[in-house]
């Protein structure tokens, strides 16, 4: 009898061969220059009192989906500031940035519509744009020009459309030309789409992000996350009260699953507070980023350049970014 799992084998070896197999590793001992803890909220004491405590009065699980048993006092906190720092009228809790994108692209477009996305988007945008059903057009990285050219030509093919981008980019640490983009969609009746998951925390007066940053004012719906600078986990939504009603009823990944946990929602409530509470994280951060800066030209180390605090060194083939991650490693280093 033939083994109808036999070809897992196969594509793994392929995948090897290609140098790209991976596995998750735990690497506490070295100096970390991989994670998203920009601010290093994750291990901060108040929110791991805040967790604490939630478990204790609350338990470990939500339960339940939040439109059933899983809604709990501290969601609607949660929402309430995160509403309040972003100024909007509303926001809500997704159980991580991967299930908002989805869930609101699967919401808020179907068959008759367009979505104009980066080429560099993240993965769950690119999932969600086609999850969603919409046409998607895919446009050259940062590249607003060519969106202002294809937008004269074929939006009107289209029930309505969104633009679709990440603000800062996971893998290159640039960023998207936001005032000319969102122009775009303000000319052309569009929805804006903006995935703040890399800007949270780190952009902004209290870190809201890159939109905040630049002084942009437009409406648009802002995802973001509370799993990077803010230490916790799960993703959010911000945005008019009609947009947060309507992704009540109509976002499969906030319906269909369990609420946030307990621990995870009060830790990002006092990640939210200490943005407030300690402003000079977001400061040292980016002292940080400067010094990298000027040790990098010291020591003649190419890096692209650096907009944000993902610094790219480039690499010829993925085989050498393995022998590299793995020869910092041995000194101490851990940059996956």
């Amino acid at each position: 009898m033939t083994d109808p799992y036999s070809w897992l084998e196969t594509k793994l070896t392929a995948i090897a061969r290609a140098g790209w197999y991976r596995q998750p590793q735990y690497r506490p001992d070295l100096a970390d220059f991989g994670s998203n803890d920009y601010l290093g909220l994750a291990h901060h004491r108040a929110l791991q009192a805040a967790a604490i405590a939630a478990i204790q009065q609350y338990g470990t699980g939500a339960t339940g989906s939040r439109l059933v048993t899983g809604h709990l006092p501290l969601h609607g906190e949660l929402e309430q500031a995160i509403a309040h720092w972003q100024g909007t009228a509303g926001a809500l809790v997704f159980g991580s940035g991967y299930l908002a994108n989805v869930g609101v692209l699967g919401a808020l477009l179907g068959p008759p519509d367009l979505v104009v996305a980066d080429a560099y988007n993240h993965n769950s945008l690119q999932m969600g744009a086609r999850l969603s059903g919409a046409t998607v057009w895919v446009y050259p990285h940062g590249d607003w020009q060519a969106v202002a050219a294809y937008l004269a030509q074929h939006r009107r093919r289209y029930r309505r459309w969104a633009l679709v981008t990440d603000s800062v980019f996971s893998m290159d640490g640039d960023l998207a030309p936001l005032r000319e983009l969102l122009a775009l969609t303000a000319e052309h009746e569009g929805m804006a789409i903006i995935d703040e998951a890399h800007g949270t925390g780190v952009f902004g007066d209290r870190g809201q992000g890159l939109v905040q940053h630049l002084g942009i004012t437009a409406p648009l719906v802002h995802i973001g996350t509370l799993s990077k600078a803010l230490g916790s986990f799960g993703g959010y939504v911000a945005g008019s009260t009609a947009l947060i009603s309507y992704l009540q009823n109509r976002a499969p990944t906030w319906i269909y699953t369990t609420g946030l946990d307990p621990a995870a929602t009060a830790a990002a409530r006092a990640a939210l507070a200490i943005l407030h509470q300690e402003p000079e994280r977001g400061d040292r951060l980016w002292q940080n980023v400067a010094l990298f800066r000027t040790l990098a030209q010291h020591h003649d180390l190419p890096t692209a350049p650096i907009q944000s605090p993902i610094v790219v060194v480039p690499l010829s083939s993925s085989a050498q970014a393995l022998h590299t991650a793995a020869a910092l490693a041995a000194q101490g280093y851990y940059a996956p």
